[in-house]
């Protein structure tokens, strides 16, 4: 598939570092950089994809994200690079659409191009309806997926509410057919959520992670994360101290360091094939910060990406410790699955031959020690429940 003509090619003279080298080699030296619209990158020849997307006409209150790709890439290409071979290209960014849909189509184009090449997206925004484009490329490939969502708000609208970036999941819930198997959000604040929505949410068995247990406990959204394969963050998720830049930001949510750390546990996750960030507007952003810090967050998915176990079972079940558990009053006891190389766990869901075919990715939940010791003390982890009730 020829997707050249989607891309408008970035001119190398609005970024620093990106052209001969000023004595110290950063990372805008090493991108190959889509700057010539004769001479398209070979993307098949590299790991991660750095897509832009201009398209802001669906965001609510933020208008003026749209120009947020190219305002993140100087940052970016300023970073020293991590000491892996960063096989990295920049792509530049989509040409927006006549229309929003055209948009979409052209980025879901692109993803499901990306994916097939073995090549990883990153999409830079662009308001969060961009999500719905990035989940419809898993419809063209026939995967059904698990979507990780940062953000301190469901982004579910009202059943009749157009498509936008506060409501695109009802969009991609509502879609047929349907290429959801789980949904889960990090982060959310209660104050900004409807009780109706919370219900929802439950019954639809999506797992859903309020602001406050997550700061109390950082390490296990690792196995949320890791079990994704695609993840949207939107920068209001992180408190207006650390990233000014944004129409929605609010005094609270994740600090900088928190935001870095989760999203190089996506790096670090072999499931995840997509990544994209969204809702930074430069018109908010007065000293950079906020698009510094996604320029950080970004370069921490490079290094978790380029630290990746290859873990994930069963390549070779020599590689993992397995533990059976009994539970009483349960006819299932649940079995966990420790990785020598990384100390990572799964447990497995009980499943017929036959139907293991369908949810090969999804029948092996990530988890954590804290699970195992959930099921050592005869109860059912809800990671386990979860999964089970949907399944089943």
């Amino acid at each position: 598939m020829d997707i050249s003509d989607f891309f408008e090619p970035l001119d190398l003279r609005e970024f620093p570092n990106t052209g001969e080298t000023t004595g110290q080699v950063r990372l805008g030296n090493l991108i190959r950089i889509n700057s010539d619209a004769n001479d398209f990158p070979d993307y098949t020849n590299f790991d991660i994809a750095l897509i832009g997307v201009k398209d802001d006409r669906n965001a609510v209150d933020n208008e003026g994200c749209a120009l947020a790709p190219d305002y993140i890439r100087k940052y970016l290409y300023k970073l020293n690079p991590g000491p892996h071979p960063n096989k990295i290209v920049d792509l530049g960014n989509i040409k927006r659409g006549f229309a929003v849909s055209d948009t979409y189509f052209a980025l879901s184009s692109v993803i499901a191009e990306m994916i097939s090449h073995n090549v990883l997206p990153v999409i830079l925004g662009g308001s969060q309806d961009l999500t719905y484009a990035n989940y419809q490329a898993y419809q063209s490939l026939g995967q059904i997926i698990n979507i990780v969502a940062v953000d301190p708000m469901f982004d579910l609208g009202r059943s009749e509410q157009e498509l936008g970036a506060q409501s695109y999941l009802s969009s991609i819930i509502l879609h047929q057919p349907n290429y959801l198997f789980n949904y889960a959000n990090i982060g959310y604040q209660t104050y900004f959520i409807d009780q109706d929505a919370i219900n929802l949410m439950k019954n639809l068995f999506f797992d859903t992670y309020r602001l406050g247990v997550v700061h109390e406990s950082l390490e296990e959204v690792e196995p949320i994360v890791r079990n994704a394969d695609m993840l949207s963050f939107d920068i209001s998720s992180v408190r207006n101290s650390d990233a000014p830049g944004n129409g929605n930001a609010t005094p609270n949510g994740f600090y900088g360091e928190e935001a870095c750390q989760i999203i190089r546990f996506a790096g670090l996750s072999d499931k995840l094939t997509s990544i994209g960030f969204y809702e930074v507007n430069p018109k908010y952003d007065k000293t950079g910060q906020t698009a510094h810090l996604v320029a950080q967050m970004i370069w921490y998915f490079i290094d978790g990406y380029y630290c990746r176990a290859n873990d994930f079972p069963f390549k070779n079940e020599e590689d993992y410790l397995k533990y059976r558990v009994s539970i009483s009053d349960h006819k299932e006891e649940i079995v966990f699955y420790k990785s020598k190389k990384t100390d990572r766990w799964w447990m497995e869901i009980p499943l017929p031959i036959e139907q293991r075919i369908k949810y090969e990715r999804h029948y092996l939940v990530p988890c954590s020690y804290k699970d195992y010791q959930i099921a050592c003390e005869n109860d059912i982890p809800d990671r386990w429940w979860m999964v089970y009730q949907k399944l089943m």
